[in-house]
């Protein structure tokens, strides 16, 4: 298993305005690389690129040695990449089991599929516990913990994470940190994209600062955390 992702000089626009300005990085196999910048940075706008389900304008992003940049979203996720979404969006009417299952849905095998769901269900117990229940009448923390489930359905080499902490209680990022950092323990390469520095940079080998759709800083999370950048493009 690998998980290397490369982006060469991106520019992606919307309306002929471009949001990403000239973005390189580089995500490491096996490394939890994260992405921070304050709303409005370009963050998601990376991850729409990426899956390119908002096409980039110019520039290359090479998967496991792949060219992507042209490919259709569905091919991107064939790969061996998976996102799992900001807001956590589940499907509200489908019960946990259902809602997990689609997570497979390019998974011709039974057994593979019952195989990955019973390490789910390892993985969260309480979602275990409610497989029958419908995801739209869950709590916050419990909608987050199918979402990652999903996202884990199609044993990606590389799991995209938007902003995992958005509208959760402290106790419940603090349990989905640990989660992400277990995920990787089990071999998976992470791109983290987050607001919350001192969480991220908590788990993350590297990291990179975007701000008005440019890279401005990268480094070890000790070399981020003592950049005045990184105060600029929080506070600036």
């Amino acid at each position: 298993m690998s998980g290397k992702l490369v982006i060469e000089n991106l520019y992606t626009a919307y309306d002929s305005a471009d949001v990403l300005e000239d973005v390189s990085l580089t995500i490491e196999p096996g490394s939890i690389t994260c992405l921070l910048g304050s709303n409005g940075s370009g963050k998601t706008t990376l991850i729409r690129s990426i899956l390119r389900l908002t096409p980039a304008r110019a520039g290359r992003i090479i998967f496991d040695g792949i060219d992507i940049t042209k490919l259709p979203t569905h091919k991107v996720i064939a790969t061996g990449i998976s996102c799992i979404p900001e807001g956590r969006k589940v499907f509200p009417k489908l019960t946990v089991e259902e809602n997990l299952r689609l997570g497979a849905y390019q998974e011709t095998s039974a057994e593979l599929i019952r195989e990955r769901m019973d390490e789910i269900y390892r993985l969260f117990p309480r979602l275990a516990e409610r497989r029958t229940q419908l995801a739209g009448t869950m709590s916050g923390g419990e909608q987050a913990m199918v979402s990652i489930g999903r996202g884990l359905m199609r044993a990606p080499k590389l799991l995209l994470i938007d902003e995992p902490s958005l509208g959760l209680s402290p106790r419940l990022v603090k349990e989905n940190f640990e989660i992400i950092k277990r995920i990787n323990e089990r071999g998976i390469t992470v791109f983290l994209v987050e607001q919350n520095v001192h969480q991220t940079l908590a788990i993350s080998d590297y990291g990179y600062v975007l701000s008005k759709g440019r890279v401005v800083a990268a480094g070890t999370p000790a070399e981020l955390a003592n950049r005045d950048e990184v105060r600029e493009a929080y506070f600036g």
